[in-house]
């Protein structure tokens, strides 16, 4: 049996992110605020570029590395305790050694994850109504928001080559065949057909294919227009909800009913918070919601605002009915004497 690829964003995470670009909308929409122009071409704001972004993600990503190493640590130990749900899902793993890349892969998912999650609440801190009193300034968050998404699209492709590396080793065929079949199986839709594996990659695929552009887009804001790329970054929270989907459907750490697999819902349940309180309360007068419009596009677009609203409503309604009920979609967790022939799928 293949082993299951690990958890994020985007095969992700991860992603997912997600998601460096609401730094600019949050210098947009202090525009908004204070009613006075856009930053000009030769405000700081408008001066950010990709390289001085890598630099300063450097600090950022050695924390995210170290995370990464504890993460596979502990995950390595509960392998070889024979602890860890995923010697229950796949028996065969329980020699830690002779999977570890599958772990190392597992552990950036993770990692990609939790970036993906402190990106997009920075994101939504920066464009929508934030606390009076914060730790850090608004630019430091908008920095900290681009620099983290960045992060986490490494974190993502990380978790994504590791995967296919592990396919690699333990493919016995030729060079060629081990790495054309490990692309197919890792990068290509469809391309992986085993058990939950046909459902479950794509999704992570899909959030990792369209977090590399719509986090890159930022730097490239002023060459296709600050409104076509403030639409296309409404999408990175389509990358985040696909990179939270690919977790719960094939992350082998949270494929039982538990403890685990609930604490990853009542993660999502600041983020849908946060995007409620965007959109109850946009930044830009031109988003808020005050009534339906005279035109027939003006009302087509206030129907589209209000049943956002009430979608994103619902949203929060049903993640707390998970919470409190456990009902999370989790499988049943298989007698004690589980075999290899169990049915995982």
């Amino acid at each position: 049996m293949k082993p299951s690829p690990a958890p994020a964003a985007p095969e992700p995470t991860d992603p997912p992110a997600t998601t460096t670009a609401e730094a600019d909308d949050a210098a947009t929409t202090g525009a908004d605020r204070s009613a006075s122009p856009s930053p000009s071409p030769s405000s700081p704001s408008s001066r950010v570029t990709l390289r001085s972004d890598l630099r300063a993600s450097i600090p950022d990503g050695l924390i995210a590395l170290a995370v990464t190493a504890a993460v596979f640590a502990l995950l390595y130990a509960r392998i070889k305790a024979k602890t860890s749900s995923t010697v229950t899902v796949m028996p065969f793993m329980a020699d830690a050694g002779g999977f570890w890349m599958y772990f190392l892969s597992q552990a950036f998912g993770w990692a990609a994850l939790l970036w993906a999650w402190t990106t997009v609440v920075l994101g939504l801190l920066l464009s929508g109504p934030r606390p009076a009193r914060l730790p850090l300034s608004a630019q430091r968050l908008e920095r900290l928001h681009r620099t983290t998404s960045l992060n986490t699209i490494a974190l993502i492709i990380g978790h994504a080559l590791f995967f296919a590396a592990e396919l690699v080793r333990h493919d016995t065929s030729g060079w060629f065949s081990r790495l054309w079949t490990a692309f197919v199986e890792s990068f290509v839709p469809g391309g992986y057909d085993s058990g939950t594996g046909q459902i479950a990659i794509p999704v992570g695929q899909a959030a990792l294919y369209l977090a590399i552009p719509l986090g890159l887009l930022f730097y490239v804001r002023h060459r296709i227009g600050p409104k076509t790329w403030r639409v296309l970054h409404r999408f990175v929270i389509v990358v985040y909800v696909l990179s939270v989907w690919h977790t719960l459907l094939y992350g082998t750490n949270v494929w039982y009913d538990g403890w685990f697999r609930t604490s990853v819902w009542l993660l999502q349940l600041p983020i849908a918070a946060l995007l409620l309180a965007r959109l109850l309360r946009p930044a830009r007068r031109s988003e808020r919601l005050s009534g339906p419009g005279a035109g027939t596009g003006s009302r087509a677009v206030w129907g589209l605002r209000l049943g956002g609203r009430l979608v994103v409503a619902g949203v929060v309604v049903a993640l707390l009915a998970v919470i409190v009920s456990g009902r999370d979609g989790g499988r049943t967790v298989p007698p004690a004497d589980t075999t290899s022939t169990h049915n995982h799928n």
